[in-house]
């Protein structure tokens, strides 16, 4: 698996994911960029994602679903701040209701993805901040953390494929 670290930093509400890839940057980008291929690891393997709308530009969002093992579905949403192709992408991320409405009096993270490049490959950079101390111990609680690991670690199959 291509996750070097996940760094918790409760001073500054963040958690912050470290991965290496063997793979060019423009390549590890598409990962991200393209929404067929984001569904095929955003999610961790037992909740696969469905991308529903995809619009990858400053004020752009994203809504998607994972589906659960026994069929349960739970729904989430991005609002894209920021995007300088293929370095980075900021955004927003939530929790919807079944109607892909965001909830109200759910946790938000505003995460920052940073590609560059390193020993010939790419080292992605995945920092998610949280609004209080509270939210970030709600989905620490929710399994965030092994989440992230588990999603992020399906990126090598597709690189490598």
């Amino acid at each position: 698996m291509s996750v070097t670290s996940l760094d918790k930093d409760l001073d500054n509400l963040a958690f912050t994911l470290t991965a290496d890839f063997p793979s060019p940057i423009e390549r590890v980008w598409r990962l991200w960029s393209d929404p067929r291929q984001l569904e095929r690891w955003w999610g961790p393997p037992a909740y696969p994602a469905t991308v529903e709308a995809y619009d990858l530009t400053p004020g752009g969002g994203v809504t998607y679903f994972m589906t659960g093992p026994d069929g349960d579905t739970r729904r989430g949403w991005w609002r894209v701040t920021s995007v300088v192709a293929p370095a980075s992408l900021e955004f927003t991320d939530g929790f919807a209701d079944a109607d892909g409405v965001p909830s109200a009096g759910k946790p938000t993270t505003a995460t920052r993805v940073t590609l560059t490049e390193r020993d010939g490959g790419t080292r992605m950079e995945m920092r998610s901040v949280f609004d209080t101390r509270e939210q970030m111990d709600q989905l620490a609680e929710m399994g965030m953390e092994e989440g992230l690991r588990e999603a992020v670690g399906q990126m090598d199959a597709l690189l490598a494929g």
